[in-house]
């Protein structure tokens, strides 16, 4: 729950943020993503809308919820804006961050280095793990990671996302199909046109609970490419990197993650 000890705590920190900058050589060359979005007075925030749960839209309304959504949700309010979706797609994350069409994506990003290379990434604020799912009947045939790399063994994974990487870096033996939007790993495994798929074990918890004919290899035990989730930004722009970093230190304090792992997260 905000205080309103906790507001103004808020505020004068981002007062004496904006400017401790004023002044310096980075002010006079950049203007940072926070003084924009506050004189804008509306946070622009990328997201895919299909990694559930951590970002999922309602075709019907076009809504967004998940564990992300509600962050975000709470960032703006910390800042006092209005909050702006801007969907976007795996395949164009980086690119529309360069090209500077939303101030962050928030929607279960994962830190690697190819990423790190192009953009900055906050601080983590939870960590998740690489798990293959595969149809229950295929129990039997794969029990472990070792069982999925073989020939004649098709490995479905959205281009694009960090499971094309490591799909192709665990099953070296296997055929690992990269496929495009509006398709998905998990439906091609339904659809018999692939035996396994990898993801997180974060969407795998909700998609087996979706799709009782879906099973996690190994009941999720040896989980691959543990890996933290962090909210990339445009690099250059400390202040604002500055600014996300507190923001998420008072929220894991405050236990807004937490809840929301609580929430979103929790196995049922």
């Amino acid at each position: 729950m905000i205080t309103r000890k906790f507001v103004t705590a808020l505020k004068t920190f981002i007062g004496l943020l904006i400017g401790s900058c004023i002044g310096t050589p980075l002010y006079a060359q950049t203007h940072s993503h926070l003084n924009t979005i506050l004189e804008r007075g509306s946070l622009r925030v990328g997201t895919t809308g299909d990694f559930n749960p951590m970002s999922v839209r309602d075709t019907s309304t076009n809504q967004y919820k998940g564990f992300d959504i509600e962050a975000m949700e709470e960032l703006a309010k910390d800042m006092g804006v209005k909050l702006e979706w801007v969907p976007t797609e795996w395949a164009t994350l980086i690119p529309g961050l360069t090209a500077d069409r939303y101030d962050l994506f928030a929607g279960g990003a994962s830190l690697n280095v190819a990423r790190a290379k192009v953009v900055a990434f906050t601080d983590p604020y939870i960590e998740a793990g690489t798990v293959p799912l595969i149809l229950k009947s295929n129990a039997g045939r794969f029990k472990g990671w070792a069982d999925i790399n073989k020939k004649g063994v098709i490995v479905a994974v959205l281009l694009g996302t960090v499971f094309e990487e490591q799909a192709r870096n665990h099953f070296s033996q296997a055929t690992v199909k990269a496929i495009e939007k509006p398709a998905n790993g998990f439906q091609e495994v339904l659809a018999n046109r692939a035996q396994v798929t990898i993801t997180s074990n974060i969407e795998a918890a909700s998609l087996v609970q979706t799709y009782p004919a879906l099973a996690v290899v190994g009941g999720g035990t040896d989980m691959r490419n543990k890996r933290p989730f962090a909210y990339p930004v445009q690099q250059g722009d400390p202040t604002w990197l500055t600014f996300l970093n507190n923001w998420i230190a008072l929220k894991k304090s405050d236990g807004l993650f937490q809840r929301l792992e609580q929430k979103w997260l929790a196995q049922k």
